[in-house]
């Protein structure tokens, strides 16, 4: 995973070198994960921009085998996002619908490449995956590194705002500058300038849940900087009943693109306190969902073991 003492990051082009991927090697042996697209129509209700939807097709499946063809080749006119996911992962559950939301909102402006990196490992190798939920982008069949865990949906659309500027593409304008601006410097790591941003947006619209979840982020990233996050951990699993050190170990997995665990985490330390350091936990768990945002499926359980707990 990426260091959770860093915010994610978008990088220039280039620097990984595509071209010993132009190649194609023979197509893994194992079955994909999803279904190839059917030419026969779809059935009742298919999303648009779905492989057999009829709509442009915005999301597909990225081998070993039509690396070339499907993202390449297809990067000269049109962005490619690759998303470097697995089965087994729980976070890739958390940022692959985003992704796909975005991709269909997209209208085939870009094109989301979904990889399994079990059944692709060459190009989890080529790629440099080191973690994953993993996002990079192919423009012009030039690689626009990305950001390795989980992001709020407003951060994810950001990035593709961006790849979309990378490929000349234009980009809608944000629906609220002062966003904007606050996000970004939250990206460029610049705390005190996002948090002065997203304090103003709110003294404004208290129920910007965008801002919201920008200044849960800048919490966030204050509790956690300067930590070292396998120290961090360790000592948690040395001592369940350190709270503040389970409250750094659950921040850590936040921002290592692990929400669930750390949701989890907390809510069996609500179960074992009382008085105010169960309350501190309580908040501190409240403040972790604020940076996912309210519409997070993940939080929404969360929120129902959080209660069960409680009550």
């Amino acid at each position: 995973m990426s260091d959770p003492r860093t915010t994610p990051s978008i990088f220039t082009r280039g620097a990984v070198d595509l071209s010993a991927l132009r190649s194609p090697a023979p197509a893994p042996s194992a079955a994909p994960t999803r279904p190839a697209a059917s030419p026969a129509a779809p059935a009742d209700g298919a999303p648009a921009g779905f492989p057999g939807s009829g709509g442009p097709e915005t999301i597909i499946d990225v081998t070993e085998a039509n690396f070339q063809s499907a993202v390449l080749e297809r990067s000269l006119s049109t962005p490619v996002i690759l998303d470097f996911w697995a089965d087994w992962c729980e976070p890739c559950k958390q940022l692959s619908p985003v992704l796909e939301r975005l991709a269909q909102a997209g209208g085939g402006s870009w094109v989301l490449g979904k990889v399994d990196v079990d059944a692709n490992p060459r190009l989890a190798q080529a790629l440099r995956v080191q973690g994953i939920p993993m996002v990079v982008a192919v423009v012009g069949g030039q690689l626009v590194e990305g950001f390795t865990g989980v992001l709020p949906e407003h951060q994810v659309k950001q990035y593709v705002d961006a790849v979309l500027k990378a490929g000349g593409i234009s980009v809608e304008p944000a629906a609220d500058p002062r966003l904007d601006a606050a996000d970004d410097a939250l990206m460029v790591g610049d705390l005190d300038a996002a948090e002065q941003a997203y304090k103003k947006i709110l003294a404004e619209s208290p129920a910007d849940a965008a801002a919201e979840s920008g200044l849960a982020q800048v919490s966030l990233y204050r509790r956690v900087g300067g930590a070292d996050p396998a120290a961090a951990l360790a000592k948690a699993a040395s001592d369940s009943d350190d709270i503040e050190a389970q409250l750094l170990a659950a921040d850590v997995e936040v921002l290592s693109g692990q929400a669930d665990r750390a949701y989890e985490r907390l809510v069996a330390l609500v179960k074992r306190t009382a008085g105010d350091d169960r309350d501190a936990v309580r908040k501190h768990l409240l403040s972790l969902f604020s940076v996912a945002g309210p519409d997070d499926p993940a939080v929404a359980g969360a929120r129902r073991a959080l209660a069960s707990a409680l009550f």
